[in-house]
């Protein structure tokens, strides 16, 4: 008779630590908890659609098109366009405090301020590509991260990285619509 209440009074405790354990684990989202008012944090996110020219002698790469998106600390946007070298009016707006608060907790919670910035090469053979950088600026202290898109790299790219110009594109769209 006493096994069973050892059984029961054991069982107790691994209840309690998978019932705070389970919503934990399986979360998938970063907590914009790790956000708070008093971080202070700039983005210039740039993407350059990128093509090499070669006239016979020498190569060069020209942009195609460039985009710089802007976000202030305040949510203020500026979304800036140049299409075959004719710059568009920039459009500026304002993104809500989740969203806001959703990139700082990324890139706190995250560690992408402390990723080094080296290069990541383009391969030899590719002649159109998309380059991105992304410089942050988080409470003082900054960080520039520049990459090619995938296909034009043998190199790694972090995931948080990846994250990151996903969140911003997701922004870019929104306001260049």
């Amino acid at each position: 008779m006493a096994k069973p209440i050892y059984f029961l009074l054991g069982a107790i405790p691994v209840i309690a630590a998978l019932l705070l354990a389970v919503p934990l684990i399986t979360k998938n989202e970063i907590p914009t908890s790790a956000a708070n008012s008093f971080d202070k944090l700039e983005i210039e996110y740039t993407k350059h659609q990128l093509k090499k020219i070669s006239n016979g002698i020498a190569e060069r790469t020209g942009s195609q098109k460039t985009e710089i998106l802007l976000i202030e600390n305040d949510g203020e946007i500026k979304y800036t366009l140049t299409e075959k070298g004719y710059p568009q009016p920039d459009i500026k707006s304002k993104i809500n405090e989740k969203k806001l608060n959703k990139i700082k907790a990324l890139i706190k919670e995250t560690g992408f301020i402390a990723i080094e910035p080296n290069s990541i090469s383009v391969l030899e053979n590719v002649t159109d590509y998309q380059k991105s950088s992304v410089k942050i600026t988080l409470n003082g202290r900054v960080n520039q991260i520049h990459w090619p898109e995938s296909s034009a790299t043998s190199d790694f790219i972090p995931p948080i990285i990846t994250m990151v110009e996903s969140e911003l594109d997701k922004i870019m769209s929104e306001i260049s619509e």
